[in-house]
């Protein structure tokens, strides 16, 4: 058996599951049945759909899956309020009609469109005259997100690329940005508990302490992906070690959005080599409560 840099055992390629991606259902660049093609040609067992604030790629995503042999597990990218700030939790195994879930992502994707309005009006008084059209445009439908304001702003020409879009205006603490109404994790980890599904904190990085990691699983935590592309070699084994420690199970993916969209944070659908293992004992724990160490 192999091991990963992280002293992780490492499955055959075939093995290999990718649990944090997204399409044009949110801010992706590929429609969910791309996605699923992009899978399989990497060579994927598994994959989590797991667009912002939205489940409506993922009947798609699944029926694509079944003609490719790609397993799709049904996820969602959450955004809950933190101790410091803003924290993105995924939800996983979530059911495709559930009218409490659909109820809560409404709300949400509502405040999405209210916060994109926000950023626009800011832009204006800032001189940038983009207008709230060009943004739904962009989106075409999909969950309103800061990504789909800076694709207008780059279409507009104000700034050559979403990174600099980013940099100069949206990012946190950047003229136009505006926050979004939060709600607990407590208030979602109840809703998907409920439903039969799990949850994940994403990207947490250098928060991810175990005092921290204790708090959120007081709050209904279940796992924390340990494997994305903000986490380097160190910082996945210290994760990895609170969450054995804590009880909490390991996840992992690339946070692909699309080809165009790669960095430090976002990289190649399958780059993170997480093993299949992960996602059965994540199944596996579903309908149980998480023991607090």
């Amino acid at each position: 058996m192999d091991f990963a840099r992280d002293g992780i055992p490492s499955l055959t390629l075939s093995g290999f599951v990718d649990l944090h991606l997204h399409s044009t259902a949110s801010d992706g660049e590929l429609p969910p049945t791309a996605v699923v093609e992009r899978a399989a040609a990497a060579g994927l067992e598994a994959i989590a759909l797991s667009d912002h604030d939205t489940v409506q790629g993922l009947p798609e995503a699944v029926e694509a899956g079944a003609g490719l042999g790609i397993r799709v597990i049904t996820g969602c990218e959450f955004s809950v309020a933190a101790p410091w700030g803003e924290l993105h939790v995924l939800g996983y195994f979530l059911p495709l009609e559930s009218p409490d879930l659909e109820a809560f992502l409404i709300a949400r994707r509502e405040d999405r469109h209210r916060r994109a309005q926000a950023m626009v009006a800011k832009l204006g008084r800032l001189g940038v005259p983009l207008q709230m059209e060009a943004v739904l445009s962009v989106a075409r439908g999909a969950a309103l997100g800061r990504p789909h304001v800076a694709r207008a702003l780059v279409e507009l020409g104000v700034v050559p690329d979403i990174g600099e879009a980013f940099n100069r205006y949206l990012g946190w603490g950047r003229p136009a940005f505006e926050p979004k109404e939060l709600p607990t994790l407590r208030q979602l980890a109840d809703l998907v508990h409920a439903v039969g599904g799990v949850l994940s904190a994403a990207h947490l990085k250098e928060r991810a302490t175990r005092t921290n990691l204790k708090r959120l699983m007081e709050s209904g935590l279940d796992a924390v992906e340990v494997r994305h592309p903000s986490h380097p070699p160190e910082t996945r084994a210290r994760i990895l070690h609170h969450a054995e420690s804590l009880g909490l199970l390991p996840t992992g993916g690339s946070d692909w959005h699309g080809d165009t969209i790669t960095s430090s944070t976002h990289t190649s659908i399958g780059s993170q080599h997480v093993p299949a293992e992960w996602l059965a004992r994540l199944e596996a724990h579903r309908g149980r409560t998480p023991d607090l160490a």
